[in-house]
């Protein structure tokens, strides 16, 4: 009996062929399935920010276990020496805050009233033109004329009282040395005989206001006399810096200790 070649499959072994075919897949683990999760959750610069992160961490720990202790005690000695090193400036710096706010301070009490005096000064220079107008002879034959003269002359005096009381004082530069920062040369006058640059004359009184030049005075003064020698002039210099150092009173910020912050205010 012969066997035919293309036999039709029998229905058991069809069953069979698809309970092959049904049967479940290994699911995958579920620690791999969260990673992958979480990685498409978390955008790029994050996870790589994250895993920097654990790069250093990791790397701190395996540079604090590998650096030798007397290596470390040497690194955090120079770490607390820059660190006090940065203390000690910023208190110096705080002190000289603290001292310029206080000199700003006071001179702003100082010169607080300098647009008022100049508007006062005014005044003292009329009154002054006012009492020098009158003739000697005519105030000594008008008994009326002679008692307002005097009434002007004592309100000339409490005017320039006022005016110290206030810090306010006029200059007295007749035949002084002409100095730029306190006089307004208008003319000069020939003079062989005085120091070229001594003032000869006056035309308007200067003013000073606690030590600084509230008006110049304008002056006249004299050329073609003999100069003064270089030495004559260097003490005059000097004490000009010595001035400008020690203005108002407080003298310039030096450097007057080894470290930064050595002559800080003990108060801080």
């Amino acid at each position: 009996m012969t066997t035919l070649e293309n036999e039709t499959p029998k229905p058991e072994d069809e069953t069979a062929e698809s309970e092959q075919n049904l049967d479940p897949q290994p699911p995958e683990e579920p620690g791999e399935a969260a990673e992958e999760a979480l990685a498409e959750e978390v955008p790029a610069e994050e996870a790589d920010e994250i895993e920097a992160t654990e790069d250093e961490a990791a790397g701190e720990e395996i540079v604090g276990e590998e650096v030798d202790p007397a290596e470390r005690i040497e690194i955090l000695e120079t770490q607390l020496a820059d660190a006090n090193d940065k203390l000690l400036r910023a208190m110096a710096e705080t002190e000289n805050v603290r001292r310029r706010a206080l000199r700003d301070k006071e001179d702003a009490s100082k010169y607080a009233i300098k647009s008022f005096a100049e508007q006062m000064i005014t005044v003292a220079d009329n009154l002054g033109r006012a009492l020098q107008s009158v003739d000697a002879d005519a105030r000594a034959a008008t008994p009326a004329l002679e008692n307002l003269v005097v009434g002007l002359e004592m309100v000339e005096r409490e005017l320039l009282g006022g005016f110290e009381r206030a810090g306010i004082k006029a200059m007295s530069v007749l035949g002084q040395k002409f100095d730029p920062m306190k006089h307004e040369a208008m003319f000069e006058i020939p003079d062989t005989e005085a120091v070229a640059g001594t003032i000869a004359q006056v035309l308007e009184i200067g003013y000073t206001l606690n030590d600084r030049t509230l008006r110049a005075a304008k002056v006249g003064i004299t050329k073609g006399g003999p100069k003064l020698p270089p030495a004559a002039e260097e003490p005059s210099g000097e004490a000009e810096q010595s001035d400008a150092q020690t203005k108002d009173g407080q003298t310039a910020y030096e450097n007057k200790g080894a470290e930064p912050g050595s002559q800080i205010n003990e108060e801080l």
